[in-house]
């Protein structure tokens, strides 16, 4: 009997065993969190395991999520810095600049709407935002799953975290898994309120006047994370270029409105403001207490304290005391 050779080739592929696929790993990832830290609500379909988490590293630094492979996420948002960055505009890839400064990452997973403007529904999809965003990473997520599939460690990366190739809803929940992690509590304030440690006289004068009625700072960065994540308009400009959130309600009363940011790891974080415009913590200062410029939406709350000089500088005192110092060199977090 006479066999075509064809059929004896494609017998041979049939008798070859396919190389098992590796096994989903679900072993938890457990945030370490202080007392007066509630744990952050996870999404049920992105449950924070150790694969998903290193996966989510991996994408952070990788240099093939940007159309030319020369930028990464963290080229914008330096762990050194509070995951935030030193420049007014971060500049994407063939140095084209967007319109907003880069925020620090530092406990989003307590954040809803994601975004200066909260245009953004959830941190699993927000990464869609600077992957394809033309000024910043440039690349259809499309074309980065191919790219992340055609590498076998990422083939095997992407089994093992979500069981499934990279796609749109593995890439971007990888990022949101591995930004969950990204939590900062270990600041001098978060150790004197656990009694570790006390203030000095300055910083001490400092929070009492950042929680007093006569600055009502809280009002707006209260809560164990310095911030209630409102959004408001802080009379930084009578004429606003960018309009915040009114690019996504479309409503007159949100033009110049912005998210209220955390104020953790403030002073390693400047410039200030949604563009970059105030350079250091003695102009935030200097901003507030002059009460802003005329503006229809601005705050009520934004108004002249009339603080003496010796009194911003134990407000810039008590502002210091929020930085952590042990966040920005966590080996967990580095590449």
């Amino acid at each position: 009997m006479r066999y075509c050779p064809f059929l004896l080739l494609l017998l041979f592929f049939a008798s070859c065993e396919k190389e098992p696929a590796s096994p989903v790993d679900t072993t938890p990832y457990v945030l370490e969190l202080p007392p007066h830290f509630p744990y952050p609500d996870i999404p049920e379909d992105n449950e924070l395991t150790e694969a998903r988490v290193a996966l989510g590293k991996m994408l952070f630094f990788e240099p093939a999520m940007s159309v030319d492979s020369s930028i990464t996420c963290g080229a914008c948002h330096k762990q050194s810095l509070a995951f935030a960055d030193d420049l007014p505009i971060s500049p994407g890839v063939r140095g084209r600049l967007g319109f907003r400064n880069s925020p620090t990452l530092v406990n989003l997973a307590y954040l809803t709407k994601v975004n200066k403007d909260g245009g953004v529904p959830k941190l699993d999809i927000q990464a869609l935002v600077p992957i394809e965003d033309h000024a910043e990473m440039d690349l259809p997520i499309l074309h980065a799953a191919e790219r992340l599939n055609a590498d076998p460690e990422y083939v095997d990366a992407f089994q093992r975290a979500y069981g499934e190739p990279a796609n749109p809803f593995t890439i971007t929940r990888a990022l949101g898994a591995f930004q969950r992690t990204l939590i900062s509590a270990n600041s001098t304030y978060d150790q004197y309120l656990m009694g570790e440690v006390s203030l000095n006289a300055d910083a001490e004068r400092g929070r009492q006047l950042f929680f007093s009625d006569a600055t009502n700072c809280s009002s707006c960065h209260g809560g164990f994370n310095f911030t209630e994540n409102g959004f408001f308009n802080n009379g930084l400009y009578e004429t606003y270029e960018d309009w915040g959130r009114r690019r996504v309600t479309g409503l007159p009363e949100d033009d110049g409105v912005f998210r209220v940011p955390t104020l953790r790891n403030i002073a390693l974080t400047a410039p200030y403001m949604h563009d970059g415009s105030l350079p250091d913590l003695q102009a935030v200062l200097e901003h507030y207490n002059t009460g802003g410029t005329t503006h229809p939406n601005k705050d009520n709350r934004i108004r002249p304290l009339g603080l003496s000089t010796e009194q911003m500088a134990d407000l810039e005192a008590f502002l210091h005391t929020l930085t952590d110092t042990s966040f920005l060199t966590d080996q967990r977090f580095k590449p």
